[in-house]
């Protein structure tokens, strides 16, 4: 048989583990590699910079619970991935990265582009591999991919270098035995002592509630949770990126009264997510001191490191042990328990929503960053996928902006990063295309990455970009903020040189109409902006995740 290349074979090994698209930059020595990938079937997607590449991937991972692939030049491009990397990291986001690096057997001789950039990825990945054999390119991407989802999913690169990549060998040498395996995806279930545990602590609780994170999307646990939590009528929160498991809007989601849920519920059940800054620790003064600490998670170190004593850990899979409970609770927990606890937190939501104060704030001009996500949430499909980026206008539209289905909302995370918008609807949209995407942006972080315009209009990616352009990265209401300001760009007309429809906006009854032209467009199969202008006072008021802030 002829020979085979290096690039030839992960192509192969790549449409062998069901890759449909990939995330990328052209550049040495992927180049040939690519190509390969594309003459499998893989659509190509090329971004405008790597960051972009690293983030759309998460964005598609999280849409489909699955691996996604991004690539990268060697050299600075495989650095220019790193960011991405680490923010799929610390989101726990099965991120498969392949970059090109200079030649293994002329490492150390300063060859073009060197640099070890296997030990630059490791901190920001769950796995790191270099590929050393050119035969074993189809066991090594397999391993990637197991890496990618096995137990606690995370992002992993694998390094190929240039004399791997351009190698020969025969075609019937490569050894594909292994390439294609199965993804393990082991479902642990709980250890029966311990959730014996758990369920005489619910029976015992008065006002138990249910806190749940990513770790049930990746699990894809959301039946099994409904279920637990209809059957037992146990009211629940989420973190910020895991909502939509279960809609806001379900009679058990009472998001008015989260602080106060938190700090009167004498049984808190944490499922598949950490215990950081995101839920203030899990401690006091946010949660009660005397509170019942009970905790599902796959990872084993995430129970016995956590910053609070965890009472009750089950080391499992969230949709194993979800299953487990289903079956346990017959008989021991009674939904009219916590009925009183109930009827406390619908009252207290009943009086919140029953408040005044916002009326004036939102008809006034300039435009009020909560008009503007009232506008989107009037506007947008049940099943939309919402993306929101920036300081202000993500923590107003977290307050205010629902999701009601699994995944469907995706934000800058646990690691707090800008410039996530862009990236991730191009990503939401290469997974999801029969899906209205809309990425609300603040005109700080649109900047970081605002040329995935460009890649959305090229690939024909249509998706819905909502900015709020306050001027700059933060409210200043004091005019204090040394590097705030920005200026009122027209990233409309921006947008129109980029192929783009764009619109600006600067009286609150106009967003309404904007918003119905521009999705008009999106349907037709365009890119569109809608640049509305915004007061630069407005301050979200939300809880303080740090010290400090911007």
């Amino acid at each position: 048989m002829a020979d085979i290349t290096g690039n030839e074979i992960l192509g192969r090994a790549l449409k062998n583990e069901g890759t449909k698209d990939i995330f990328y930059i052209m550049g040495g020595p992927m180049q040939h590699a690519e190509t390969a990938c594309a003459k499998e079937g893989i659509r190509m997607i090329d971004v405008r910079h790597e960051q972009a590449a690293a983030l759309s991937a998460q964005a598609y991972s999280r849409l489909l619970q699955k691996p996604s692939v991004c690539m990268a030049a060697s050299g600075p491009g495989v650095i220019n991935l790193t960011t991405g990397m680490a923010n799929a990291l610390i989101d726990c986001a099965p991120v498969v990265a392949i970059g090109g690096s200079s030649a293994i057997h002329q490492f150390g001789r300063q060859t073009f582009q060197e640099i070890d950039q296997v030990a630059i990825m490791r901190g920001c990945c769950k796995w790191v591999g270099q590929a050393i054999e050119i035969r074993r390119i189809p066991e090594m991407v397999n391993t990637a991919f197991q890496k990618a989802m096995g137990g606690k999913p995370g992002p992993v690169y694998l390094d190929m270098p240039a004399d791997i990549l351009y190698g020969k060998c025969p075609e019937e040498e490569v050894q594909w035995d292994l390439s294609g395996r199965s993804l393990l995806r082991p479902r642990p279930m709980g250890e029966q002592r311990q959730l014996d545990k758990l369920m005489a602590a619910l029976a015992k609780a008065k006002n138990p509630i249910i806190l749940t994170g990513s770790g049930v999307i990746w699990s894809q646990a959301w039946p099994e949770l409904t279920q637990f939590v209809e059957k037992a009528g146990i009211p629940f929160y989420t973190t910020p990126q895991g909502r939509g498991v279960l809609p806001d809007d379900h009679p058990l989601s009472f998001l008015t009264m989260r602080s106060s849920a938190f700090r009167d519920a004498d049984l808190i059940l944490i499922i598949g997510t950490r215990m950081n800054y995101i839920i203030g620790h899990a401690a006091p003064p946010r949660f009660a001191a005397g509170a019942t600490i009970a905790r599902i998670d796959i990872d084993a170190d995430e129970i016995a490191s956590a910053p609070r004593k965890v009472d009750i850990g089950i080391v499992g899979d969230c949709k194993a042990v979800l299953q487990q409970m289903l079956a346990a609770m017959a008989g021991r927990i009674d939904a009219k328990n916590y009925a009183p606890w109930r009827e406390k937190l619908v009252a207290g939501e009943a009086k919140k929503k029953g408040e005044t104060g916002g009326g004036m704030a939102m008809n006034k001009t300039p435009i009020h960053p909560l008009r503007l996500c009232e506008e989107v949430k009037n506007f947008m499909k049940r099943d939309a996928i919402l993306v929101v980026d920036g300081q202000e206008i993500l923590n107003f539209g977290r307050q205010s902006m629902p999701t009601f289905a699994p995944a469907h909302r995706l934000n800058s995370g646990p690691f707090g990063m800008m410039g996530v918008g862009m990236p991730f609807g191009v990503g939401a949209k290469a997974a999801c295309p029969d899906k209205q995407v809309i990425v609300v942006h603040g005109d700080g972080s649109f900047g970081l990455n605002a040329m995935e315009l460009d890649t959305a209009v090229r690939h024909k990616l249509p998706i819905l970009v909502v900015i709020s352009l306050n001027g700059g990265w933060t409210a200043d209401p004091k005019r204090e903020k040394t590097g705030r300001n920005l200026g009122y760009t027209r990233y409309d007309k921006m947008a129109e040189g980029l192929g783009c429809y764009g619109e600006y906006v600067e009286k609150p009854e106009d967003i309404g109409p904007a918003l119905i032209r521009a999705q008009k467009k999106v349907d037709e199969g365009m890119v569109a902006l809608v640049n509305i202008k915004t007061d630069d006072t407005a301050r979200a008021g939300t809880v303080a995740f740090s010290s400090h802030s911007t």
